[in-house]
């Protein structure tokens, strides 16, 4: 049987908890950053995590947790 692959676009952007959460950042916070607001900026800059409607998805393309 061959190995399992993670996928590599999901390794980048999601990191299991240890409670079996997943945290994900904010999209819109790397370019065009002038003409976004202070407050908007700073919200972006905090981590959430997945919904739990697509957390079997996400399971599914990091099988190592």
């Amino acid at each position: 049987m061959p190995k399992q692959k993670t996928h590599s676009g999901a390794k980048k952007r999601f990191r299991p908890t240890a409670n079996g959460l997943y945290k994900r950042g904010h999209s819109a916070h790397s370019h065009l950053l002038t003409k976004k607001s202070r407050k908007r900026k700073r919200d972006l800059r905090s981590i959430d995590y997945i919904d739990e409607t697509r957390s079997n998805e996400v399971k599914r393309l990091l099988p190592y947790k």
